[in-house]
C-alpha cells in the first residue's frame, strides 16, 4: 500500500522531536499517531472501498439509497481520504475529486447551504473540512467557509442555539446538532474561525439535554440510547471537557447500556461510538475496536459492502470510518 504524504510528514515530524531532544511521553506519541494496523481491519478496508470505488458514478455520488445526497458522499469520501493514500495522485484521487464535485454542485452559491437538510449539510461541511489542505482543489476553502457561515447563522437564529432539520429551525435535536457542531470543530481545526461562543451555546444545548442517568435524551433530558450518548461524548471531548459531568455521566452509562449493537441505526452507532472511545479511553476503545473488527469481518458483503437501513453506501462508509481509528489519518481522528 502507497503511503500518503501526510503520513510521511507525521513520521517526520516524530523523528524531528525525537531527534531534537524534545522530551514527549512515548505513549502520547505513539498511542496517537497509531498502533500497529491488524490485517482483518486493512482487509475489511480494502474491501469496503473497491465497493465504493467500483459502484460510484462518474458524477460522483452512488445510486444506492442516499448515495446521492451529499452528506453520504461526504462520508464515503472521508472514508477514502482515512485509508492514506495520496488523494491528490494516488489511485483514489480521481474518486475523491468526484466526491467533491457532487458536494459543492449541491451548494448554493448565495448562502452556502448543502443539500436540503441539516444533516447532509453537517456532514458534507465536515468532509470539506477535513479535505481542506489535505486535497488540492482551490474551490474547497471558499465553500467550507461558506458552509460553516450558514452553520452558524442557522445557530444565531435558533432559540435553543442547536440545529434542527432546516437552517431556520425554531427547535432543535441532538443528533443534527452532532453532525453541525462536529463539522465546526473539524472547520477550527482546518483554520476557518468559528467563534467560541458557537461552541459554548452548542454545549449548554447537550447539558440541557443530559439525563439523570446518563447519556442523552433527542430532544430534552430523556430516554438516552446508545447513539445520542456516544454523540455526546463525542462533543464533550472535542471541546477537551473530559471532567465535565455530562460526559463522565455518559461515558459511564455507555459502557453500561449503549455499547451493544442492538441499535435499530446500527452504523451510525458504530461511526460515532468508536469516535467517542477512541477521544475518551483508549483501552477501552481497543476492545471495542476488536469486537466491532471481528463482528464488521462476519457481515461484510462478498462485494466489500454492508446492508443497512439507510442503503449500502451509507452502510459501508459509516463502516469503513468506525474502523478508521486504526489508521489515524484524519485531523478529527486526532487526539
Amino acid at each position: 500500500m502507497k503511503r500518503s504524504l501526510c503520513h510521511r510528514w507525521r513520521i517526520a515530524a516524530v523523528l524531528v522531536l525525537l531527534l531534537g531532544g524534545l522530551s514527549l511521553p512515548a505513549q502520547s506519541i505513539f498511542g496517537t499517531l497509531g498502533d500497529p494496523v491488524p490485517p482483518e481491519v486493512e482487509a475489511i478496508y480494502q474491501k469496503g472501498l473497491n465497493y465504493l470505488i467500483s459502484s460510484q458514478g462518474k458524477e460522483g455520488g452512488w445510486r444506492d439509497g442516499y448515495g446521492n445526497q451529499p452528506g453520504v458522499v461526504a462520508l464515503a469520501m472521508m472514508a477514502i481520504l482515512a485509508h492514506g493514500e495520496d488523494p491528490n495522485y494516488g489511485p483514489y484521487a480521481d474518486s475523491v475529486k468526484r466526491c467533491l464535485d457532487a458536494i459543492l454542485r449541491q451548494q448554493n452559491p448565495a448562502n452556502g447551504y448543502i443539500g436540503g437538510s441539516m444533516y447532509n449539510h453537517g456532514f458534507a461541511t465536515l468532509g470539506l473540512a477535513e479535505a481542506y489542505g489535505y486535497v488540492q482543489d482551490e474551490r474547497i476553502g471558499p465553500a467550507l467557509e461558506r458552509a460553516v457561515g450558514l452553520i452558524l447563522s442557522s445557530q444565531e437564529s435558533n432559540p435553543y442555539g442547536a440545529w434542527r432539520y432546516n437552517p431556520g429551525g425554531n427547535d432543535a435535536d441532538t443528533t443534527v446538532s452532532g453532525a453541525c457542531l462536529v463539522a465546526l470543530y473539524a472547520a477550527q481545526n482546518a483554520g476557518v474561525a468559528v467563534p467560541p461562543k458557537a461552541i459554548e451555546r452548542a454545549l449548554k444545548y447537550y447539558t440541557s439535554c443530559a439525563c439523570p442517568e446518563g447519556g442523552f435524551g433527542y430532544t430534552s433530558a430523556d430516554s438516552p440510547n446508545g447513539p445520542r450518548a456516544a454523540i455526546g461524548i463525542l462533543v464533550f471531548a472535542l471541546a477537551r471537557r473530559y471532567q465535565s459531568r455530562e460526559m463522565t455521566k455518559a461515558l459511564e452509562w455507555f459502557r453500561a447500556n449503549g455499547a451493544g449493537q442492538g441499535e435499530h441505526y446500527y452504523f451510525y452507532h458504530l461511526y460515532y461510538a468508536a469516535q467517542a472511545l477512541f477521544q475518551t479511553d483508549m483501552a477501552y476503545w481497543r476492545e471495542w475496536n476488536s469486537q466491532n473488527t471481528a463482528r464488521l469481518r462476519q457481515i461484510q458483503n462478498e462485494n466489500g459492502s454492508f446492508k443497512g437501513n439507510h442503503g449500502e453506501v451509507f452502510s459501508t462508509a459509516a463502516a469503513l470510518l468506525s474502523l478508521a481509528l486504526n489508521y489515524r489519518f484524519l485531523p478529527i481522528y486526532e487526539r
